[in-house]
């Protein structure tokens, strides 16, 4: 297996995780070890204050397939692409910490269940096969407000660009995550802003979503900056900042040093 490559690197960024992380870390490792894929797992500590890091990096000592990495810039944006830029699988796919899309689920996102390739996959909460549990109707109205704001200014046609769980084929992720710039909730529509423009296949799975409490995200605070975000991506969009790479796209330096909107 030295040889090899793993099938699928799965990208865990976790903030302030140690209370759900044990839990998480123990049906990741069973799920890895009932396969006969090879897979491995990088835990992201994205500048945790409580013991997120230290829970890890104990399981790690007995768990060979999982490796922690250490992300200080805040954002989740930021703690994925760490984990996209050492990624080793041919596959990297993103998991959020909650496993609000049951991990036995992943794969739905293997290219043999779907029957082709692909260079990203990205779960989705409405397309056909999807399924939502127990979410809030104020929160599902305020998604689906947002998904529409996206679609009208950033990704026309993609029904669920924040599910927080997707694949990449590794070059084009590393590719794509070298040129994205948005270190906050949003930076999911970047990515596939940039995706889209630089002709990648973008394929939407539908999974089954279970809602959960207590996450990070602040429904009114995050909302607004997610919102500012996707107005930030709009303007380099329109200013050809995600132009394809040589043809006058600007690096991803200019995009980052433009303030927000």
């Amino acid at each position: 297996m030295a040889t090899q490559e793993p099938l699928m690197t799965i990208i865990i960024p976790a903030y302030n995780e140690a209370n759900r992380l044990p839990e998480t870390l123990a049906r990741v490792a069973s799920f890895i070890t009932s396969r006969p894929e090879w897979l491995d797992v990088i835990v992201v500590n994205n500048n945790s204050r409580d013991q997120t890091r230290e829970i890890a990096a104990e399981f790690a000592k007995t768990h060979g397939f999982l490796q922690v990495a250490d992300q200080p810039i805040q954002g989740k944006g930021a703690a994925v692409r760490k984990g996209i830029a050492i990624a080793t699988g041919a596959y990297a796919f993103i998991c959020d910490a909650d496993l609000a899309m049951p991990i036995e689920e992943l794969p739905r996102f293997f290219p043999a269940t779907l029957g082709q390739d692909y260079d990203i996959a990205i779960g989705s909460r409405e397309v056909p096969g999807a399924q939502r549990y127990g979410e809030p109707a104020y929160r599902h109205l305020m998604g689906r407000a947002f998904n529409f704001m996206v679609r009208l200014l950033a990704v026309p046609g993609i029904q669920d660009t924040q599910c927080g769980f997707k694949a990449f084929r590794r070059e084009a992720g590393k590719a794509i995550f070298r040129a994205q710039t948005i270190d906050g909730f949003a930076f999911d529509v970047e990515v596939l802003a940039i995706a889209r423009r630089w002709g990648y296949k973008i394929v939407e799975i539908g999974i089954p979503w279970y809602y959960g409490p207590g996450g990070s995200v602040s429904p009114v605070r995050d909302s607004w900056r997610m919102l500012q975000e996707v107005l930030r991506i709009r303007r380099n969009i329109r200013t050809g900042c995600y132009a394809p790479p040589g043809k006058g796209a600007a690096s991803s330096v200019q995009a980052r040093s433009q303030p927000d909107v």
